[in-house]
């Protein structure tokens, strides 16, 4: 099963993105006017939740759909040394930049961080035993990254204590508890609303967002333009596939199947590996409960089973439900899961990267689907399970 909805994700894929529901509104700096609707955009291909406009000392990010079904967009002001910003506008925050100290709320923020080089400037997070990565673990251990309390309730006093020039948070409705004493403190929170977007490369493009918060958008420009041509080219060796295996997803938690949509970050994996995707068609880019009958009905002879939520072993499916056995993926041992690989305080790694590296993810599809295009690949993120 692969990640497709908030609801998904919480319900069957043991939720460890942590939910940070919070924004900031502050007054601009008022030193001169400028027009703002003549600045230079960045080039943004494929994330459709936000854009950068570049003036004269400072930039704006606008983010466009800070959670589903969000009626406002929030605009942040990225001000550079030396630089003012217009008298004629307000902005939801106003961060210096390059940032030197930051908080991020989500295990999906660390890749980019890490990629730009930027990972010693992280100084807090929720829930630090999520966080697979091993160059930010070494940080942990030595002191350097604060815990700044758990997915709702963050620590304030600590936040405070930290100081940090920006808290990256994402949201589900644009509340929290601790909304008013950020406010109230001056420190900027931005929303970062990556897990929104239902494209594969556009969610990998949210390295663009964190690119101009250090003044490094032409780095985050050359890295996701090499995601995106191995992501274009692994589809291409895809799209040569003599065979088109049909695939099922998800598995069942308190007797309700849940698996991706057919408009889903999940379903266009699959579909970009070549494979059937047996709910393609279903219309939606969340999530799809079903009972075990019609996912037996219609998918007993799926040639592949991706993803069976928690599940690492083929026994533990087997001792979960008698319904899983009669599956024919279940029968030849094709089935594969995200859910093995940990990082050391037991974060999900597939739910740490992957986000940000869909050319590896197609890629391991790929090899499960069609092993004979990339006889030199070992998959990184599924193993078969056993």
């Amino acid at each position: 099963m692969l990640l497709s909805s908030r609801k998904f994700i919480v319900l069957i894929l043991a939720p460890l993105i942590l939910i940070l529901s919070i924004s900031c509104k502050e007054n601009s700096n008022k030193n001169s006017s400028s027009n703002i609707s003549k600045g230079q955009e960045s080039d943004i291909k494929y994330a459709q939740g936000f854009s950068i406009s570049h003036f004269d000392g400072y930039k704006i990010i606008t983010l466009k759909n800070p959670w589903p079904g969000a009626s406002q967009t929030f605009r942040y002001a990225l001000l550079e040394k030396n630089g003012v910003l217009p008298t004629d506008q307000s902005f939801d925050a106003v961060v210096n930049i390059p940032v030197k100290k930051i908080v991020v709320t989500s295990t999906t923020h660390i890749p980019s961080l890490e990629s730009l080089g930027e990972i010693e400037s992280l100084k807090g997070f929720p829930n630090l035993d999520y966080i697979s990565s091993e160059k930010v673990r070494i940080l942990i251990s030595q002191g350097k990254i604060e815990e700044v309390g758990k997915n709702e309730d963050l620590n304030t006093e600590i936040l405070l204590d930290l100081s940090p020039e920006a808290v990256v948070g994402f949201a589900m409705d644009g509340k929290n508890s601790t909304l008013t004493t950020l406010q109230k403190s001056g420190i900027p929170v931005l929303y970062n609303s990556d897990w929104t977007e239902n494209s594969p490369l556009g969610k990998a493009e949210w390295i663009k967002f964190f690119g101009a918060l250090y003044n490094k958008e032409k780095l985050a420009d050359s890295i996701f333009n090499g995601i995106e041509s191995a992501y274009r080219q692994a589809k291409e060796i895809a799209s040569h596939a003599k065979n088109v295996p049909t695939v099922i997803s998800g598995a069942m938690y308190k007797d309700i199947w849940y698996m991706p949509q057919g408009d889903s970050w999940g379903a266009k994996f699959i579909e970009d590996a070549n494979g059937n995707y047996l709910w393609k068609d279903s219309k939606g880019t969340g999530g799809l409960s079903l009972n075990i009958e019609s996912v037996l009905e219609k998918g007993y002879n799926a040639d592949v089973w991706i993803g069976p939520g928690q599940f690492t072993s083929l026994s533990g499916l087997k001792n979960s439900s008698s319904a899983y056995i009669q599956f024919k993926a279940f029968k030849e041992g094709e089935v594969y899961s995200y859910n093995s690989k940990k990082g050391e305080k037991g974060g999900s790694l597939y739910f740490e990267l992957a986000p940000n590296r869909p050319d590896i993810v197609l890629k391991d599809m790929i090899k499960i689907f069609h092993p004979e295009l990339l006889p030199d690949y070992s998959l990184y993120f599924f193993e078969k399970l056993k």
